[in-house]
């Protein structure tokens, strides 16, 4: 097997290149002492999905855990159990998750909840989820969730047929 290694001479272009990749990797590196930010794991969803497989499995402990520490400091264990009993209960009947939507929540005085709905991959087929699952977090950069509960199942409404127009007038 041969091998070739390919030598670039060392040019004026060479050395500023060198000069500005050297450049930009110091301008972006720590100082000492800090730590380089982690970038996070996992997107929102797929933190709200992990959270509620883990409610639809009564996993409360591994589902506790991913509330914000506000909500944790609020709820206790007992309470979230018995709040994602319900969920459970309804999860039973058909396990895998997808997701169905997710938006912004519009609240008084300009706050806002950016949303995660999920429904059952069995409902796709249907023209509108049975139920809904929403966790709710409180901006687009944190992965603990502060709320969650059945979302809102809209209702769309079908237009009842009528008399058509005639072509001819």
């Amino acid at each position: 097997m041969v091998t070739r290694t390919i030598c670039l001479p060392r040019t004026v272009a060479g050395r500023v290149f060198g000069a500005l990749l050297a450049g930009g990797l110091l301008a972006h590196w720590p100082a000492s002492g800090q730590q380089v930010p982690a970038a996070p794991k996992h997107s929102q969803a797929q933190v709200a999905g992990q959270f509620l497989r883990a409610v639809l499995r009564a996993e409360y402990v591994a589902a506790y855990r991913r509330l914000a520490p506000e909500v944790r400091r609020a709820v206790s264990p007992a309470a979230f159990g018995a709040a994602a009993r319900p969920l459970c209960k309804m999860g039973r009947r058909a396990a895998p998750l997808e997701l169905y939507k997710l938006g912004v929540r519009l609240g008084d005085g300009g706050a806002s909840r950016l949303f995660y709905s999920f429904a059952f991959a069995a409902d796709s087929v249907l023209p509108q989820p049975s139920v809904l699952f929403e966790v709710t977090f409180r901006d687009t950069a944190t992965r603990n969730i502060l709320g969650f509960g059945l979302g809102r199942v809209t209702r769309r409404t079908v237009p009842e047929p009528g008399p058509r127009p005639s072509p001819h007038r």
